[in-house]
């Protein structure tokens, strides 16, 4: 069987640096090297494509020691135009050949990676990968125009108000103006972020200011959003090959019984006051419309790969909260425990993953 050369691109200058880094070391860890030639490129938090350590065990996630992609010296070479997959690197003992490469994996959470950045540099390299394209990437990773683009499609999402750097420095009634009309308590969200980084949930106007300074702190545009009333689920998606439908998971749940929301401690650093469960307690009708909607969503942006869709069972039914189109794997992720709890090993998960990319490789799509 020929063994596939797969390059998996992981750290990033984004905020989710770590992250990054710790469901490269899951999906390492998953990789056969019977079937696959792995070389794992990391980006610094400078921007400087490296060769890292084939070793899952580097890059455990741990609070006390979060993993991160440093500069060994190495510099990865990307091809030279699109008529080529060969990548280089050099080191100390010169420039020598990584080999072609089938398949790029890019596992980077956040901007400049998740957003369509690197999907456009790979995409002008003529270089194939696992996952959404530049639009849908970059869709995904933008809140406001997520939420413009489902409501387009008839999908329903919570109420929310947009505020730039410069709204809020100029004109902060703005912000009190927009709580007042959403009601408290309210959600103030970066734009352009994830893993809950820059998230505060706001219960009173005078929670306002600092709400504002730690989310524009990660991007130069928030939103503030409706808090709703419900369960939060999640969906997992993935793609067919080419002819094939869209597939959708099992729900999963999450629990929240002694934190204000699912902050970033509880998604990745196993924190206490949170329970995911998977598969949720829903009845046939509520998982089937909330499948629907998944798939609907992956579509309306035009997703390609994978995708886990968010949201909120409130007493009026589903409310999108929003979609990521590079979602976490980490032992404690909801997106491999959703596939686990819906028929697929985390091995086999990456298999598909990788297989899915191939398919659609080879068809031109």
């Amino acid at each position: 069987m020929h063994k596939l050369t797969v390059v998996l691109l992981f750290g990033g200058r984004s905020s989710e640096h770590s992250i990054s880094c710790a469901t490269a070391g899951g999906v390492l860890a998953a990789l056969d090297p019977e079937r696959y030639t792995i070389i794992p490129v990391g980006i610094t938090r400078d921007g400087s494509f490296v060769l890292e350590d084939n070793d899952p065990g580097k890059f455990i996630l741990d609070a006390q020691s979060l993993p991160v992609v440093a500069d060994n010296g190495t510099r990865v070479r990307w091809p030279q135009s699109a008529s080529s997959r060969e990548l280089t690197v050099v080191d100390a003992s010169g420039e020598r050949s990584l080999g072609t490469v089938d398949l790029i994996f890019p596992i980077l959470h956040g901007p400049f990676g998740e957003d369509g950045t690197i999907q456009g540099m790979l995409d002008l390299l003529g270089l194939p990968y696992v996952g959404s394209g530049v639009l849908a990437s970059a869709l995904g990773m933008d809140k406001h125009f997520a939420k413009i683009v489902f409501q387009q499609a008839a999908l329903p999402v919570a109420p929310w108000r947009t505020l730039t750097a410069d709204d809020w420095a100029e004109t902060p009634g703005m912000g009190y103006a927009a709580l007042e009309q959403l009601g408290l308590p309210a959600f103030v969200k970066p734009a352009r972020a994830g893993s809950s980084v820059g998230v505060s949930k706001v219960g009173a106007p005078e929670q306002l200011s600092e709400a504002m300074t730690v989310g524009l702190a990660e991007d130069s545009k928030v939103l503030i959003e409706s808090g709703l009333v419900g369960r939060e689920l999640e969906i997992a998606v993935l793609q067919g090959r080419p002819g094939e439908p869209t597939r959708a998971s099992v729900a999963g749940e999450v629990v929240v019984t002694g934190r204000d929301f699912y902050d970033f401690a509880a998604k990745y650093l196993d924190a206490p006051g949170v329970d995911l469960v998977c598969p949720a307690p829903l009845t046939a009708a509520e998982l089937a419309e909330a499948q629907r909607l998944a798939i609907a969503a992956f579509e309306a942006i035009g997703g390609a790969g994978l995708a886990r869709v968010d949201f909120f069972l409130t007493q009026a039914g589903w409310v999108i909260n929003e979609i990521n189109t590079m979602p976490g794997f980490t032992s404690i992720s909801m997106f491999p425990s959703c596939w686990l709890a819906s028929g697929y090993t985390y091995p086999e998960l990456i298999d598909e993953l990788i297989a899915v990319a191939m398919a659609h490789a080879r068809h031109g799509s």
